[in-house]
């Protein structure tokens, strides 16, 4: 690397998400489209010195977008048990709130989402005619939001 430049991240990788009910997360995240790319189980010294844990057995599923660009990893902890936080608090909370995903027929994906447990949390909005947007919370309080462009149906 040259002098005076700085190293800068090339993509966001993934974003990790951790669950007890692994299968409800999952079948949450495939039925708003995206694709389960693979899974295994992680554990050993390096997994305990990477995350600062003793005696770590994780399941691990890797999800995609269609386009391949954006990933989500699932994870549930065997051991040691996952620690619990609020599932149920407010988008203003402190910390890493939602992630948000583009869609072409938000009343489809809210409809199909809602049979997987999936609650709206305010009102579906028309933000100026430019999106419609709305947030949910999936299984075990993950929060998403999606939006759907209005200016190209």
């Amino acid at each position: 690397m040259s002098k005076g430049k700085k190293s800068a991240p090339v993509r966001l990788d993934n974003i990790g998400v951790v669950v007890e009910n692994l299968d409800a997360a999952v079948a949450f995240f495939v039925e708003l489209g995206l694709e389960i790319e693979g899974q295994t189980i992680v554990e050993g010294k390096s997994v305990d010195d990477l995350i600062a844990l003793k005696g770590v057995r994780s399941d691990i599923v890797m999800l995609r977008t269609k386009d391949g660009h954006s990933r989500i990893e699932l994870s549930r902890f065997q051991k040691p048990k996952a620690t619990r936080s609020n599932p149920n608090a407010p988008v203003n909370t402190l910390g890493m709130g939602r992630m948000m995903f583009a869609v072409t027929d938000m009343d489809d994906v809210v409809a199909r989402l809602k049979k997987h447990g999936a609650e709206l949390l305010g009102e579906m909005v028309n933000y100026e005619n430019i999106y419609r947007l709305c947030y949910l919370r999936g299984p075990e309080g993950i929060l998403i939001a999606l939006a759907e462009d209005l200016r190209h149906p």
